[in-house]
């Protein structure tokens, strides 16, 4: 509706706050990512992989000894894997609001001697600096890919944070398993050769994944809501068959819940492929979740 000519003051402000958004905006696009910032420790250091073949090595792998959230004793470790060992791959939400939208997801890959390795996309955070889902919108964070322990990764969500953790393994066969984690390993050279923004709607925790796997396979996973709601994002990898279940969709989210096991490992001093078989205990034996009915 037009402006009546009889407010010229309020004209004038609306032309005020105009300038105003644009100018900042210009200001926003004119940011640049940068690797050299003071980063809070648990995200000090970048990790690195070197692969030759099937020979896997990664520098950084985090393996932190959580007493609190704030409290924790840092480990960063090297570690060798071989590629061809890979066997399966995990999708990890992490709901951490009153309502289901908000969510963190990640993966970890499991590997034939049981050892597994967990991947996160995060916003890597400075010292003093707390996530806003507004800020990311406009280029307040960097992007970085964890590389860590599943102790680290989901003990600090379920034993620390006492969030729900939904444990999933996906409908991959070997071969997938092991192209989404050489996918997702180059991403995570990238951003340690060259910086860049995370997006809370683009460049998030849930649309790194995707993006690796429609690299992969295009089409695999389109563009849905419930990918920029990753609380939601289960549900979704439901509906497209790529959570190895035959669950009902009504009961598949709870019977993969998986913190309470998380805080039993924990408590009995639980570590590395013990720590990994404890929090997947309830489908020891079976190849599909639905050994837990």
């Amino acid at each position: 509706m037009p402006i009546p000519t009889s407010f010229p003051v309020l004209r004038a402000g609306l032309v005020f706050m105009a300038v105003v958004a644009l100018g900042w905006g210009a200001l926003v696009l004119l940011l640049q990512p940068s690797s050299d910032r003071d980063w809070v420790p648990e995200q000090a250091r970048m990790p690195i992989a070197t692969m030759a073949g099937d020979e896997l090595r990664l520098a950084n792998v985090r393996n932190a000894r959580y007493r609190s959230t704030t409290d924790f004793d840092l480990h960063w470790e090297a570690r060798d894997y071989r590629l061809d060992d890979v066997e399966s791959a995990w999708f990890i939400v992490e709901p951490f609001a009153d309502w289901r939208g908000p969510a963190h997801t990640f993966v970890s890959f499991g590997f034939r001697d049981g050892r597994h390795l967990a991947i996160s996309a995060e916003v890597r955070k400075e010292v003093g600096e707390t996530y806003s889902p507004l800020a990311g919108l406009f280029r307040q964070y960097e992007l970085m890919l964890v590389l860590g322990d599943e102790r680290d990764l989901i003990g600090l969500r379920a034993a620390h944070r006492r969030d729900p953790v939904h444990l999933y393994r996906l409908r991959a066969t070997p071969a997938q398993a092991r192209a989404l984690l050489v996918a997702l390993l180059e991403k995570t050279n990238a951003l340690a050769e060259r910086p860049a923004f995370y997006n809370t709607l683009s460049a998030n925790c849930t649309t790194t994944i995707v993006d690796a796997v429609d690299a992969l396979a295009p089409g695999t996973v389109p563009m849905s809501w419930q990918t920029r709601l990753p609380g939601y994002s289960d549900d979704l990898a439901f509906d497209l068959g790529l959570i190895d279940t035959d669950l009902p969709r009504d009961g598949y989210r709870e019977v993969h819940r998986i913190d309470g096991l998380a805080r039993d490992a924990e408590a009995a001093g639980l570590d590395g492929v013990a720590y990994s078989a404890a929090i997947r205990s309830r489908w020891a034996g079976s190849t599909t979740s639905s050994a837990s009915r």
